[in-house]
């Protein structure tokens, strides 16, 4: 991969300090970076680079990307066609709306994400069809209020039938003090029954050395992290009801062709519940 990846050309009017601060890392561009966009700064490759030092972060983006195509494929086939991707992230191969949109053509997908760069890419393609296939606006999981009653959240999704709530690789970037579990709670709450939530999250179970190391690396982007055990993140599952195979490492999620020797290595926990 070479060491510099240009923005894209359509966000030049949006790039302005006031805006974005191009020495400061951020989750979405890291993850951009590792999967091979092209969407990022000197900063967010700098602590992607340190973060490959202490582990195989971009093995922990290829196979966290790939249960998340697998997990919304899974529910686009089963009947549900309203997504609300909270972290969506800039577009890369295997998003949501991609996933969602070949099985199901008619299927709502939000993006809702607070990194400049992404709404950028949204305001640069307001009035036609976004990269992405997902209408995307600001917003926060730590606020989930705020999302819930933002009028473009409310306007493409029926809240009175099932939603996918997706919250993949977001909660390891929202500490305790914020209250993870009750942000869930609320969002879980604001749904149909039959609605589902999508989860998947960083554990230190498997290697708490490399974790430790990749933490204090993503220390300077523009977040903090906390890593969870399996069963601190199956809690956030409680009151719902799993999809078998329930809280697994990431690879053993309905696993495909796509994944690999040694996936089940990574040490990421994921899982799918329904709102009974």
């Amino acid at each position: 991969m070479p060491d510099v990846q240009p923005l894209n050309s359509d966000l030049n009017g949006d790039l302005n300090g006031d805006l974005i601060d191009p020495t400061v890392a951020t989750p979405a561009r890291i993850y951009s970076y590792l999967l091979g966009g092209e969407d990022h700064f000197p900063a967010d490759r700098a602590a992607a680079e340190k973060a490959l030092e202490a582990m195989p972060v971009r093995d922990f983006a290829r196979v966290n990307r790939a249960f998340l195509t697998r997990t919304v494929r899974h529910l686009a086939e089963t009947g549900l066609d309203q997504f609300l991707d909270i972290g969506i992230g800039l577009p890369a191969p295997g998003s949501t709306a991609e996933t969602a949109l070949s099985v199901r053509p008619d299927a709502r997908i939000v993006g809702v994400d607070n990194d400049p760069i992404v709404l950028a890419h949204a305001r640069a393609h307001r009035g036609e069809p976004a990269p992405s296939g997902a209408t995307i606006v600001a917003g926060d999981v730590r606020r989930p209020a705020e999302i819930l009653e933002n009028p473009e959240v409310r306007g493409r999704l029926d809240f009175d039938r099932p939603v996918a709530v997706l919250l993949v690789a977001v909660l390891h970037f929202v500490v305790d003090e914020d209250d993870p579990y009750g942000a869930v709670r609320t969002l879980m709450d604001a749904v149909a029954p039959g609605s589902a939530l999508v989860l998947s999250q960083v554990t230190a179970d498997l290697d708490p050395d490399g974790v430790g190391a990749t933490a204090k690396a993503y220390a300077r982007s523009s977040v903090r992290t906390a890593v969870r055990s399996h069963k601190e993140i199956s809690a956030f599952f409680d009151g719902l009801e799993p999809v078998a195979p329930g809280v697994v490492r990431l690879s053993q999620w309905h696993p495909d062709e796509q994944v690999l020797a040694g996936d089940d290595r990574i040490g990421m926990y994921g899982g799918v519940a329904l709102k009974p």
